[in-house]
């Protein structure tokens, strides 16, 4: 502990070297890579090198310098000045300028007995008694001359709902395992595609190859373990298979992995969060197809305008080789705009999720907007064509996509207690050793169940509500217009749906005039 505690002061106090004198790896520079570059370069990690030691550093301090001077490393893709987000992975000015004058002066290593401990990457898992846990079987991976994304499918057996409180994902071959995205399927076809592909599980780039598959969270390295707010978790339906989608690079061959996942879950009744693509290819692009001919820069516009008051926890933008920046941001029914995240190098091979500081609250006619530049000509590097070709929408490595998730739910006035992150600097390990616990300052909200069936409806609808009292059910358009109000009397009440159009709406329940629960209901022929 003595010896963390003089490593951790010498960082701190590195920045007020004088000028002229040479940093070294004891006082100055091992706390920086340990916080920064270890998780991922380690001799288990995805790293091409380890940086755990004095000796690794020396070795690597070209490489170290010219990646941290031209702000490649430690990978960062959004743009700070656009908006800073939650848990952000990067080095402040001074801290470039150490490692670069490090570099400089011969990368001396001071006193050893000063240098703090590398961090321990092999720590238990952040969420060690898990409510369910579950891995793929061990997978071996074939000989591939290219990325391979493999699906593999976990049953959940689970005969009610649960909502997931606590989420991680816990790479089984840290060498191999680049990012990982999890699915649920309700649909059972993601069985049928594993029993139509020998070995474990199923080959599919994009997504996971089922349509209504629900994207329930991801995994990139340096990426801990997710805990939602008080009285909020992500819906996972009875008997829903949980579908894990992994990324292995070029050179995985031969190699085994056995990724697990840990969930915590709650029986609810609680605040649904969703993660939903509002910013899409198919329904909000306003200049499409998504289509980019050889040999062309092409941008893409997609909007979409909030029907009801939503609270956004996060963000993650979706496309695949051939794109070359991404933005979004919201412009408020007063006219303010709010910046949401600006990505103005695309790498597909680095994309993530993201966190805001403090969810946003968006008023019902926010309209939201996404933009995406593509560029398929040669002077692309990742272009996977040569000469190009016409590019279309699909899920193939060659095709496109434009997609912006969020995680959301509908809001309410105590949504704005909550912090997600609220440091001034991206955290060191030195001094950050508990989880990335979202925390919330606001007073327990008691949650009643609402049931609405049957969902899909065609001429009726029924509402239960397990609350004490007499409660409101609303039901509203996609544009947030009210189309249907009704007293829930004896906690149930039936609507006629029959004169609705076809389509999507949300449903609300208030009692005493306050909201309470929120859904989605939709109406078919």
């Amino acid at each position: 502990m003595k010896k963390q505690l003089l490593g951790f002061l010498a960082c701190i106090g590195a920045f007020a070297l004088n000028a002229q004198q040479t940093p070294t790896w004891s006082a100055d520079i091992a706390c920086i890579v340990y916080s920064h570059c270890t998780s991922c370069h380690n001799p288990n990690g995805i790293g091409p090198f380890s940086l755990n030691s004095y000796d690794d550093a020396y070795g690597y301090r070209y490489a170290l310098q010219g990646a941290t001077t031209s702000r490649y490393m430690p990978p960062w893709p959004p743009d700070p000045s656009f908006n800073s987000l939650a848990h952000e992975r990067l080095l402040s000015d001074d801290e470039i300028a150490l490692i670069d004058a490090w570099v400089n002066g011969g990368a001396p290593r001071g006193n050893a007995s000063e240098e703090p401990d590398p961090p321990q990457i092999n720590s238990p898992a952040e969420i060690s008694s898990p409510t369910w846990t579950g891995a793929i079987p061990a997978y071996t991976v074939p000989a591939i001359s290219n990325d391979l994304y493999r699906c593999f499918v976990i049953p959940t057996n689970f005969t009610t709902d649960k909502f997931i409180t606590g989420f991680e994902v816990l790479p089984g071959n840290r060498e191999i395992v680049h990012h990982v995205l999890v699915f649920q399927d309700t649909t059972n076809q993601a069985l049928i595609l594993d029993a139509n592909d020998p070995g474990p599980g199923y080959s599919s780039f994009g997504g996971v190859g089922i349509q209504d598959a629900k994207l329930l969270g991801g995994w990139v390295p340096g990426a801990s373990a997710k805990f939602t707010p008080n009285n909020m978790g992500i819906k996972l339906p009875k008997n829903a298979k949980i579908i894990l989608q992994i990324h292995y690079p070029q050179g995985s061959t031969g190699q085994v992995d056995s990724t697990r996942l840990n969930l915590l879950l709650s029986n609810g009744p609680m605040r649904n969060l969703s993660i939903e693509a509002a910013l899409n290819h198919i329904t909000s692009l306003t200049n499409g197809p998504l289509y980019i001919p050889a040999n062309t820069t092409k941008t893409f516009h997609s909007q979409y305008t909030i029907p009801v008051g939503v609270t956004v926890l996060g963000i993650g933008p979706h496309a695949h080789l051939i794109c070359e920046s991404m933005r979004s941001f919201a412009v408020l029914p007063n006219g303010d705009t709010l910046n949401l995240i600006n990505i103005p190098h695309w790498d597909f091979h680095w994309q993530g999720f993201y966190d805001f500081r403090q969810p946003l609250f968006l008023p019902a006619g926010t309209v939201l907007h996404g933009y995406a530049t593509y560029n398929n000509t040669a002077s692309n590097p990742n272009n996977p064509n040569s000469p190009p070709q016409a590019v279309f929408l699909g899920e193939a490595t060659t095709d496109e996509m434009m997609l912006c998730y969020f995680t959301y739910t509908f809001h309410f006035p105590s949504d704005e207690n909550i912090v997600i992150d609220d440091s001034d600097h991206p955290d060191h390990y030195l001094d950050c050793t508990t989880s990335t616990v979202i925390t919330s300052n606001e007073e327990a909200i008691e949650l009643q169940a609402i049931r609405m069936y049957p969902n899909p409806a065609s001429d009726e609808l029924t509402i239960e509500y397990d609350g004490a009292g007499q409660a409101i059910f609303e039901l509203y358009d996609m544009l947030g217009r009210p189309v249907a109000s009704v007293k829930v009397s004896d906690n149930q009440q039936s609507i006629n749906t029959a004169q609705l159009t076809k389509g999507m709406y949300y449903a609300a329940i208030k009692t005493n005039g306050r909201l309470v629960q929120v859904g989605k209901v939709v109406i078919q022929e």
